[in-house]
């Protein structure tokens, strides 16, 4: 399969779960969609990684290392598969733990949508929720 395809496999593969995550959080396959989708996501970044990744080609080390890396389509492919995995797992994780201290879902939403679009500005929003909503929530 060709990277763009692959590409747009994965993509496509995130949207239920994502969508799940907003409107059917506590529906039961919603966990397990949340959970299955960031394995095989991951899955997909091991294969990737395993089959393109040499010596030489770039690194870890610098930025310019790093940028030499990406120039291979197919392992900018597996940093895209990356995000996608792991803004995926976040937003799952900020469902369940909202869920667990008794946020109010509909507060976690831009969270969740800001983690699916800037990954870390949305765990920074729940985070900066989590932790205004604690007191409110102990006061219970």
């Amino acid at each position: 399969m060709s990277p763009d395809s692959l590409f747009s496999v994965c993509n496509t593969l995130v949207l239920p779960a994502w969508l799940l995550l907003l409107v059917a959080p506590r529906w039961r396959w919603t966990t397990r969609v949340a959970i299955i989708v960031p394995l095989l996501l991951a899955t997909t970044y091991l294969v990737l990684i395993a089959a393109n990744f040499r010596p030489g080609q770039g690194g870890f080390g610098s930025l310019e290392q790093v940028a030499r890396l990406f120039t291979n389509p197919n392992l900018l492919l597996a940093g895209w598969v990356h995000y996608l995995a792991f803004d995926l797992f976040t937003g799952a994780w900020e469902v369940r733990d909202a869920a667990q201290l008794g946020i109010r879902h509909v507060l976690v939403i831009p969270c969740l949508v800001l983690t699916f679009l800037f990954g870390p500005i949305g765990l920074l929003l729940y985070f900066a929720l989590r932790s205004t909503t604690r007191g409110l929530v102990a006061m219970k």
